[in-house]
């Protein structure tokens, strides 16, 4: 589903994503982690056509996006760690207008929004303006709208910002949901416990660099191997990258 290709972004300078080369299949939760400026978002924008590569490929079900955007787009369903909502606008206002984006047909939108509003548990908040929404209401909102296309690929930057621990078990749930129905996620994310509970594989950055790749119990015997102790998520991000997430 997605295939990186000594995928490049420079800015004069700064390397910020250095000749990275990487594999998801479909149907996997992928994890990204990495300290603050390791290339992380970078890395989602050009996997979502909001940044061109310097050099490299982003391939996005067989489509580059870059040679092939609109293509790739339709496919993708894109949760951003600072979304912008339209907030004079009500819950179904919106969810129709990101329908239209997408190019959906009128008959197809109104179901798939009764649908995700209650997969969401926004039912009844439906016809209310958003800016009367808690934080976490728009963030599952958001998150509605990525949905609602049917996307084969979730690309999801920081997804449990702002949310309660009912919202963010929500959230954990319909991920999983849509792995096995064979979507792909993308997950970047800054809580090692979420990435844990989640993901079937992790992919640690840094520098602009992947340094790690595989399952967690192969990087943690890998880790165990290297310094004769068993250690956890956190103790093997600390010892690749020498800092925390939040450096």
């Amino acid at each position: 589903m997605i295939e990186l290709i000594e995928l490049t972004k420079r800015f004069g300078q700064l390397v910020a994503v250095d000749h990275i080369n990487l594999h998801v299949k479909e149907g996997e939760i992928f994890g990204f982690l990495g300290p603050n400026g390791a290339g992380k978002t970078t890395t989602i924008k050009m996997l979502a056509g909001l940044l061109k590569p310097t050099s490299g490929r982003a391939l996005i079900d067989g489509y580059d996006v870059v040679a092939h955007s609109m293509e790739a787009k339709r496919v993708v369903g894109f949760i951003p760690d600072q979304p912008f909502l339209y907030e004079k606008l009500t819950g179904v206002e919106f969810l129709k207008f990101m329908g239209s984006l997408f190019g959906m047909k009128k008959d197809e939108i109104q179901p798939g929004i009764s649908d995700l509003l209650g997969l969401f548990e926004l039912d009844g908040w439906g016809e209310e303006l958003i800016e009367s929404y808690s934080h976490g209401m728009k963030q599952r909102l958001v998150m509605s709208a990525a949905l609602l296309h049917n996307p084969k690929l979730i690309i999801v930057d920081e997804p449990m910002v702002g949310l309660d621990p009912k919202g963010i078990n929500l959230v954990k749930r319909i991920f999983r949901q849509k792995s096995e129905e064979g979507v792909t996620i993308f997950l970047s994310t800054h809580t090692l416990e979420i990435a844990q509970q989640l993901c079937h594989r992790l992919g640690i950055i840094n520098r602009g660099k992947i340094i790690a790749m595989g399952t967690l119990s192969v990087l943690m015997k890998d880790l165990e191997d290297k310094t004769g102790q068993a250690g956890t998520l956190e103790s093997l991000f600390l010892a690749l990258t020498g800092k925390s997430l939040d450096d």
